[in-house]
Order: C-alpha cells, then sequence, then structure tokens
C-alpha cells in the first residue's frame, strides 16, 4: 500500500482543529481590538481573553481564572515558573532546587543558568525505564529547598511522573511545586488541586492550538516575579499585548483536550500496542525505550542497532512519514539524547532511536503503512552501513541483511 502522507509525530506538534481555527477567525478578522483600550472593541477582545482564561482554568481543575497567565508558549511558561521561583526563594535564603535529568530543555537550562547565580540544582536520575519515585524526591529535599520541578510526561519515550505523590510530599513540606504538562494535557486526568501543583506550564501547538501561546497555572498566594516587565497586561506579570486570537484558539483547544479523555485515549493506545509490538517483531535488534505500562497512549520510542537516526528519518521522509528522533527542540543538535543516555543507553544506540507519536487524526491505516515501511526501510539503511557490519563482524551477529 502507498499513502501520501502520514503524520506521526504529535509530541512535536498538531495540527490546528477546525473547531479551533473556526473560534480564532473573528478575532484575526473583524474583532481586532486591542484588549487594554477602553472603547466597545477592545472590550470585547478583554472580554474573549477573560473567557478563555476561564476555560482554562475550568480545564486544569483550578479554583479562579486569575490563577492562569498566558504565555507565548511552554518554554516561556516554564522559565516564568522556575526562575520566579527561585527568586522567591532566595528571599528567604532558599537556594536549592530539585528537578531531574530528563526534563525538557527549558526546564534543564534554565536551572543551568540559576547554578551560574548562586543556585544549588539536584539533578535526580531515572531507573533504566525512565521512572522516578517520590521518595527521591524527599531523601533530596533540604531546609533550604525552594523548588521541585518535574516534568508530568517525558516529551521524548513518553513516560509518566508520579506528579500527583510529589505534589503531596511538597504541599506537607512547603517547598513550591511545578510541573511541565506540556505533553500531559489531553493525556492524563490533571486537577491542579488535588494534585497539589503549585505551578504547571501548558502549550497550545500540542493540544491543536497554534504555535506561539501558552499558559502557566499560578495558586494563588504565589507573587511570582514579572519575567517581561513593559506593561500591566496578565496582572503586571507578562508584558505585552495578548495575542488574542492565539488566547481564544487555546481556551478552545484544552477545554477539548480534557473532554473524554479515556475513550480518546483508548483508541490510540490500541494503535501505538500495535505499532510497537510490530516494529519489534519485525526489526531485529531493536528495542523499545521507556516504560510501556505508565507511558501515555501514542508514544513509542525504539532504537535500532547500527542506523543512524538523521539517515533514518530522511529516508522515512522520501516513503511520506514524519516522524522525529527525539525533541522537535534539540533537532539541530549532534548529541545523542540526554533522556536515552539517562536510561543507559550507549551514545551510539541513543543517536539510532526513533520517536513515533500518534494523535487524534491518526488511523489503523496509517500504522499499516508506518509497520509496512520501516523495517524494509531499517534493512536497506543496515545494508549500507558500516557500523552495522562492524557490529555483526564483532558480536558473530547473523546479518540478517544480506538474505
Amino acid at each position: 500500500m502507498e499513502k501520501n502522507f502520514v503524520y506521526a509525530d504529535n509530541a512535536a506538534t498538531t495540527r490546528i482543529s477546525d473547531k479551533v481555527l473556526e473560534a480564532m477567525l473573528p478575532w484575526l478578522k473583524e474583532q481586532y481590538g486591542n484588549p487594554s483600550s477602553i472603547y466597545s472593541l477592545g472590550m470585547e477582545a478583554a472580554k474573549a481573553v477573560l473567557n478563555a482564561r476561564r476555560l482554562t482554568a475550568e480545564a486544569l481543575g483550578a479554583s479562579r481564572a486569575a490563577e492562569v497567565f498566558f504565555t507565548a508558549g511552554g518554554s516561556e511558561a516554564d522559565n516564568m515558573a522556575v526562575k520566579g521561583a527561585a527568586q522567591l526563594g532566595a528571599k528567604s535564603g532558599r537556594r536549592h532546587i530539585i528537578t531531574t535529568n530528563v526534563e525538557h530543555h527549558a526546564v534543564l537550562h534554565t536551572c543551568e543558568y540559576l547554578e551560574t547565580r548562586g543556585f544549588e540544582v539536584t539533578y535526580l536520575p531515572v531507573d533504566d525505564k525512565g521512572l522516578m519515585t517520590a521518595d527521591q524526591v524527599e531523601k533530596a529535599l533540604r531546609e533550604d529547598t525552594a523548588l521541585v520541578t518535574v516534568m508530568a510526561v517525558n516529551n521524548e519515550i513518553g513516560t509518566v511522573m508520579p506528579i500527583a505523590d510529589i505534589g503531596k510530599l511538597c504541599r506537607e513540606r512547603g517547598v513550591l511545586f511545578h510541573t511541565d504538562a506540556v505533553q500531559a494535557i489531553g493525556q492524563l486526568e490533571i486537577n491542579v488541586q488535588k494534585m497539589d501543583i503549585d505551578m504547571l506550564s501548558l502549550s497550545g501547538h500540542k493540544l491543536h492550538a497554534p504555535k506561539g501561546v501558552g499558559a502557566l497555572y499560578v495558586r494563588s498566594g504565589i507573587d511570582l516575579p514579572s519575567l517581561i516587565h513593559g506593561g500591566a497586561q496578565e496582572r503586571g506579570k507578562r508584558a505585552g499585548t495578548e495575542n488574542v486570537a492565539a488566547i481564544v484558539g487555546l481556551g478552545e483547544a484544552v477545554t477539548a483536550a480534557v473532554t473524554d479523555i479515556a475513550p480518546r485515549n483508548e483508541r490510540i493506545k490500541a494503535m501505538r500496542q500495535r505499532l510497537a509490538e510490530g516494529i519489534v517483531s519485525a526489526i531485529p535488534h531493536s528495542r523499545i525505550n521507556g516504560d510501556m505500562a505508565q507511558r501515555v497512549s501514542g508514544n513509542v520510542n525504539v532504537s535500532f542497532r547500527g542506523v543512524e537516526g538523521e539517515s533514518l528519518l530522511l529516508a522515512l521522509d522520501i516513503r511520506g512519514i514524519a516522524a522525529s528522533s527525539g525533541s522537535a527542540c534539540t533537532s539541530g543538535s549532534i548529541d545523542p539524547s540526554h533522556v536515552l543516555t539517562a536510561l543507559g543507553l550507549s551514545a551510539e544506540l541513543a543517536k539510532g532511536s526513533l520517536r513515533l507519536t500518534l494523535g487524534d487524526h491518526n488511523t489503523d491505516e496509517d500504522v499499516d503503512y508506518i509497520l509496512e515501511v520501516l523495517p524494509e526501510t531499517v534493512k536497506r539503511l543496515r545494508r549500507m552501513s558500516p557500523m552495522w557490519q562492524r557490529i555483526c563482524k564483532e558480536e558473530g551477529i547473523t546479518d540478517y541483511t544480506l538474505e
């Protein structure tokens, strides 16, 4: 079978849904007012932003709409939370931060920056499945800990972290808890009150909203310092004229994302399971990365010995399959994935990884096509690979590509 195009990179971005686009269009054309203006056109825009704030707060289980701050995306929300919490902690002599070694670079690089400003950061390791525990956090907590920041779902391997347990622990110990939930909204049931989450980051383009819009939930009573100065927007915390159309789209998208999560994800999980099992059964010397039980529904991360990930992606693209070798934010890097090496993979095996992420628009026919194209593509690349030939010679592997 031949298909024109299969999109299997939903963890990188998603296409805007029809309902989101329909909701946005009036605010791009007729209703173009500045929300800070006091005349009717501006006031209508301000009402639209307020409604989107309410929808986002309801989707997260927040107690008040005012706990939601709109940003330009997940990375900005992470920066606002981590830097802001660090500054708050420093005022009372708390200059210690706890995170994991598999966070998104928006958190890791922010923590590294804070280390240059006199903060101490503990990077908790994960096991060979990409999982960690609240016990690890408890053992790392100190009197001067200002913040614990642990992602809800890993963006590369899809593993689910125990954020409710961590939130409960942090609340009991009086330590702020932030979670990067960019890959979790619409995948997991998230309730910031029940899960004792103080701050939560999300991104619109992972939810069928446009790129360039996100949000940060901040629990009432936490007075984060401003990240961007220059105006009174977002209650003085984030200067700059609001992107009304994108914010409206985010409100629509996040509402849809948290509706009927279970049946939607059951369908995607069934496709994911068939895809994962089909890959490892059809391609020798392949391995699934991450835990298959504690994992979001659409993620398959697999490594192939003797294959370069970049060559594999280009070969799949020629056949109309869009995938990635990890986070889209590091696609230009020549270094192996920090997530996969944290699991114990060699640099060579980590560089031979493929991330396939299925979403709402994928079908069983898409899975069929990937399972048709991927095995023959890996076999062809191995046939041409000096690395694969070396592995076969050194380890006495029967080279199936010569059959």
